[in-house]
């Protein structure tokens, strides 16, 4: 069985025809990176740019997960095939994704033309780890129309979300927090479409006028795309049509407009800068062992020698 193959490009041509442990395979092999991550880029990268990438992101609580999985539904019921992004928390103990949105989203399991994956974080200080990038990409190239990236919605990684994404969906309850708070985490510069989920609960008018207040306070180029603002109840389906509409406007205004060309371009600029910087770390810290470095260690440490100097000395080699 191909699935079972470890070549990535018999994988990735299983996957392509809808193998779903091919395309697990090649997911590990993203994951892992190396040789053959590197080579499942490089067979991703000229079949990729078809499908659609929504980032779902938002504040611990705020029922992503189950708003996703209402996503999912809607878009199959357009006849879409969709590929869903879980970045969990890493295991302390595995480095691992917990998998606790997956589980919400098992209603799709076993629908064909829905493939969820759950990624770690990788420790990266709430961060996107690069494999998403790539993760993404093979999302795409294996024939998905949309590929949804939903957040553990825990610090920087809310923000980072809207580099990965086409349209960013900023999901919020009523009753939302601080204004101010919100704003200087960047929600609010990232938000193509906001989600006023819960929507059955108290305040969410309130909450409306809180957000269209600020969207009225940010100043908007002329022809400029401004954010949606939609009320949902994820858990009875109130408002995902409506919420997936908004997004299909966003992507046909983007289209229009020429942002969606330049936002992925920033994308791939922004990713190639990524790889770099990681493989450079990844040289510092073969730098940082042997005997060389043990004795220009033990002479900072005694004193002998300032650590800048000691730098100097290990880097002097490579930079000629």
């Amino acid at each position: 069985m191909a699935s079972r193959s470890s070549d990535p490009a018999q994988l990735f041509g299983a996957a392509a025809k809808g193998d779903r442990g091919a395309l697990a395979r090649l997911l590990s092999l993203a994951e892992r990176g190396g040789d053959q991550g590197r080579e499942v880029a490089r067979l991703a990268s000229p079949h990729a740019g078809r499908g659609y990438v929504v980032g779902i992101t938002g504040a611990p609580g705020a029922g992503k997960s189950t708003l996703t999985s209402a996503l999912i539904g809607e878009l199959r019921a357009r006849g879409a095939r969709v590929g869903v992004l879980a970045i969990d928390p890493s295991s302390p103990y595995t480095g691992g994704a917990i998998l606790g949105d997956r589980v919400r989203m098992q209603d799709h399991t076993h629908d064909d033309k829905v493939y969820i994956r759950s990624m770690a974080t990788r420790g990266h200080l709430g961060g996107l780890s690069l494999a998403t990038s790539e993760a993404i990409r093979l999302l795409d190239a294996t024939g998905h129309d949309w590929v949804i990236v939903e957040t553990v919605g825990v610090g920087q990684v809310e923000v980072e979300i809207a580099g990965k994404a086409d349209s960013t969906v900023v999901v919020v309850n009523p009753g939302w927090g601080d204004a101010v708070q919100a704003n200087k985490a960047g929600l609010l510069e990232i938000a193509d479409i906001f989600a006023i989920n819960k929507a059955d609960r108290d305040g969410v008018e309130s909450t409306r006028r809180d957000l269209q207040a600020m969207l009225d306070l940010t100043e908007f180029a002329e022809g400029e795309w401004q954010p949606t603002i939609v009320s949902t109840v994820a858990t009875t389906g109130h408002g995902v049509v409506e919420l997936v509409d908004a997004v299909v406007a966003h992507r046909a205004d983007a289209q229009a407009s020429g942002e969606l060309v330049r936002r992925r371009e920033v994308r791939r600029r922004e990713e190639l800068r990524e790889i770099v910087e990681r493989r450079l770390e990844l040289r510092a810290r073969e730098l940082c062992s042997g005997a060389k470095w043990d004795a220009l260690e033990a002479q900072v440490v005694s004193g002998l020698l300032d650590p800048w100097s000691a730098a100097d000395d290990m880097l002097r080699g490579i930079s000629a």
